[in-house]
């Protein structure tokens, strides 16, 4: 049997000690969603799904629901749309200016979200346009894009040019080559991205902040509303659906890209 140093436990229970500092306080507000009683008590009274019948009738949250939704679904359409079309140009062709367009389209991600909301938001007020959804949809793509591009040039770095030259030799246009061949070898990564940008679109509210008005807020601006006021029980429940709903949908976005991948393979 292997023995351990005591240097190497001490580092197990401190990377215990992490997780746990850093998934209780999740944990908890999960439990406390099911709380009977209007404070948060240890232990509970019982069970019940009081706070969220509650939060369904709440109309303000619903909407912020739908808006969430919408943004977060029209985000991940046009940041993959973009990312396929960028990912595509990158990795198979040449052109003049490359490599400085790819890393200005992946600059994002090295940005913090305050600075590209105040610069975002600050630029809108030099051509004085008011805020607006699609401020909020062109924030949020450029939040995302670079995730997607990432995403689907790993995969298209993968995918042999032979085949498409094969395709093409048979006597298929590019467009066709696209559809019948790139694409469905793509897919995988495709959709992996679409639900990473959905989920980061979902999810995000720093930079949200500066760009939401208070006809479009989103899901987690409301919680942070909502907790400058009192705190709620129904704030736990909404924050456990949100962690489902951000915790689920990178889960799936695996499994997806991962079943994909076998079945082309």
């Amino acid at each position: 049997m292997k023995k351990f140093s005591p240097g190497w436990t001490l580092i197990q229970i401190y990377t215990v000690l992490v997780y746990v500092f850093m998934f209780a306080p999740i944990v908890v507000v999960i439990v406390l969603a099911f709380n009977p009683k209007q404070f948060g008590i240890f232990p509970m009274e019982g069970v019940s799904f009081r706070w969220f019948i509650k939060l369904a009738q709440n109309e303000s949250i619903i909407d912020a629901f739908k808006n969430s939704l919408v943004l977060g679904s029209l985000t991940a359409i046009i940041s993959t749309g973009i990312g396929i079309l960028a990912a595509m140009a990158f990795i198979r062709f040449e052109f003049p200016g490359k490599n400085t367009l790819n890393t200005l389209l992946l600059s994002p991600i090295m940005i913090p979200e305050v600075v590209l909301g105040v610069a975002l938001l600050l630029f809108l007020r030099f051509l004085q346009q008011p805020k607006s959804f699609a401020l909020l949809l062109i924030g949020h793509v450029v939040l995302t894009l670079p995730y997607v591009l990432l995403i689907v040039q790993a995969r298209l770095v993968g995918i042999r040019k032979e085949y498409e030259e094969a395709a093409k030799s048979l006597g298929a246009n590019a467009f066709q080559t696209f559809r019948e061949i790139t694409f469905p070898l793509l897919l995988p990564a495709i959709l992996a991205g679409a639900l990473f940008a959905f989920t980061i679109s979902f999810d995000d509210i720093t930079a949200t902040l500066f760009w939401a008005t208070a006809q479009n807020q989103t899901v987690p601006v409301k919680i942070f509303s909502m907790l400058r006021n009192s705190i709620s029980p129904e704030i736990n429940a909404l924050g456990a659906v949100m962690i489902v709903l951000t915790v689920a949908t990178p889960l799936l976005a695996g499994y997806l890209s991962r079943k994909f991948s076998k079945i082309k393979d």
